[in-house]
This record gives C-alpha cells, sequence and structure tokens, in this order.
C-alpha cells in the first residue's frame, strides 16, 4: 500500500513538474512532446465519431454560413472542413466564441458544456483553447489604446511589463494547467480517442514589421506580440506531449498571410475586417488553411499501430 501510494505520488510530481515546464517554456518536455499520441483503430479502418472543442478561432465567427448565432459558428469553420473531408461517421462541432478552458465544464449560453459531447466511442477530438483565458480581447484592445501614447515605441510591452515580469507570460503559464485538465477529462471521457490540439494561427507579421493604422499597435509592440503568441503555442505543443495528444502547428502554414498583409493575400482579418469575418480573427482562407493542417496531421497517423 505504502508503495503504491509513492508510485502515485511519483506520478503526480512528474505531472506537476512536466506541466510547470510547458508553462515556462522550458525544453523539459521535448522527450514528452514527441512520444507517440494514443490512437483508435477506428481512425484508420473506417468511419470516424470525431468532436471538436474551441473557442472563436475554431468557430469562424462572420464566415458564412453561421449556423449558431449563440457561438457565431460557422459551417466552413476548420472542423467542418476536416469533417468533410475526412472519414467521419458522426461529426459534433461544439466549438463556441469566447470559450475559455472553463466553458469545458460550464454551459455558454444556449451551448451545452463542451465535454459533454465527448462520450465513450468519440474516436477523434481537437481542441484549440486557451487564447481566452490568456486574454486575446483584452490584450488588443489594451494594445491599440496604448499605442496613441507612442506610436513608433513599444508602449503595450512596457506596460505588462510594468510590475517587473511579464504579464502576458505569467497568463501564459497560468493557462498551462488548465488546458493539461481539458486533456485529461478528455481522455477520460474518451479513453480510445485520437486527441488532437491544435495551435493558434499567425496573427502579425513574422519580421516583426508593423503596418499602423491597419492594426494599430504601437511599432516596436509588433514582435512583442509575436513572440507572445508563439509563447502560447510552444505552452500548447508541450502541454499536448504531456498528455499523450497531437500537436498540430497552424502558425507555421499561415506565415505571410497575417492581419497586415493585403486582402489578397490576408488570412487573419485585421481589427477592421474587409471579408466576411470577426477582427483579429481568421478568414474563409484561415480556416481552410487550419483544416488542411489538421487533414495532414491526421494523414500521417494512418497505418499506425
Amino acid at each position: 500500500m505504502a508503495n503504491g501510494t509513492g508510485a502515485v505520488g511519483g506520478a503526480r510530481g512528474r505531472r506537476g513538474a512536466a506541466v510547470l515546464g510547458a508553462a515556462l517554456g522550458g525544453c523539459v518536455l521535448v522527450a514528452a512532446a514527441t512520444a507517440p499520441a494514443s490512437a483508435h483503430s477506428a481512425v484508420h479502418g473506417h468511419g470516424v465519431d470525431y468532436v471538436a472543442l474551441g473557442d472563436s478561432y475554431t468557430s469562424g465567427p462572420g464566415i458564412p454560413r453561421q449556423v449558431d448565432a449563440n457561438c457565431a459558428r460557422s459551417n466552413h469553420d476548420y472542423p467542418s472542413l476536416v469533417a468533410a473531408q475526412h472519414q467521419v461517421t458522426t461529426f459534433e462541432d461544439v466549438s463556441c466564441a469566447g470559450a475559455t478552458t472553463a466553458e469545458m465544464w460550464q454551459a455558454q449560453g444556449t451551448n451545452a458544456p463542451q465535454l459533454d459531447a465527448v462520450r465513450r466511442d468519440t474516436d477523434l477530438v481537437t481542441v484549440q483553447i486557451g487564447g481566452n483565458d490568456v486574454g486575446f480581447g483584452p490584450i488588443i484592445s489594451t494594445c491599440a489604446r496604448l499605442a496613441a501614447q507612442d506610436p513608433t515605441g513599444n508602449p503595450c510591452e512596457r506596460s505588462y511589463q510594468a510590475p517587473g515580469y511579464d504579464e502576458l507570460a505569467l497568463a501564459i503559464a497560468k493557462a498551462a494547467p488548465k488546458v493539461d485538465r481539458v486533456l485529461r477529462a478528455v481522455h477520460a471521457r474518451a479513453p480510445h480517442a485520437r486527441v488532437v490540439v491544435v495551435g493558434y494561427p499567425d496573427l502579425l507579421p513574422e519580421d516583426g514589421s508593423g503596418c499602423f493604422p491597419q492594426v494599430p499597435f504601437a511599432q516596436k509592440d509588433f514582435p512583442y506580440l509575436r513572440d507572445t503568441e508563439k509563447r502560447l503555442n510552444l505552452m500548447l505543443r508541450l502541454v499536448a506531449g504531456v498528455n499523450r495528444a497531437e500537436y498540430v502547428d497552424t502558425y507555421g502554414p499561415t506565415v505571410g498571410h497575417d492581419m497586415c498583409k493585403t486582402p489578397a493575400d490576408r488570412w487573419i482579418e485585421p481589427l477592421q475586417p474587409t471579408a466576411p469575418a470577426a477582427p483579429a480573427h481568421p478568414n474563409a482562407k484561415g480556416e481552410a488553411a487550419m483544416a488542411q493542417a489538421v487533414l495532414e496531421r491526421l494523414e500521417q497517423g494512418r497505418g499506425r499501430g
């Protein structure tokens, strides 16, 4: 009995250390992140029971056709595109604009707790969550407001680092155990499911350049905000690895199609969209790019034992 208790305590300690490493963006999880993910045979041989969990980057607000006003959900969001092209028997998209990790367990308007959709016979679950836990919306409004004070400087970065530490880095660290809890809950409800964590697409220029007033941030805040998003995606990748989940990079495939690009090349709309989409969110092309990244990852797993 004592040995069993010690083993459990040791396992919990290792999990805590691993999640802490993810929160801090360290390298301690590299081995865990490369471990093979769980995959049910249904993914390989026949139809798949697929459930999509997520926030507005998943649901596709503003993209035609909107099929759920409460959640601003489009039938051309990336889960719908994945379901249309993958071998899906049943499909349930419960992603909802504004969702945080808390909405995995609690209702959001007419949307039931998202985890309610995950059942024992679910074969595939995609999860894209964490951006609202960190505060995507408030960050954008804060940085846009502060830009007027110092348009060529970095007033947003200075504001978030005023306490002597980076408040956004801390917010990402605090979100790590929340995402960890979501993934553990998914595995508990669907123990044979293939679980795929989807990262966030490239929102701002990879080279750190700005495009005021199209995106009304101060010039030197662009690289800070770019790096903050990269830190968030790194945390998601590492927490996925701890939880036997696969990670899909949607940042890399969308580089060069950020908010600052011309309408013809833009997959993420600026704060005043010119295509049907929410401000600072993927348009139809962006959702299609994320769908392609997920589909490519799913194809990599075919034939795996």
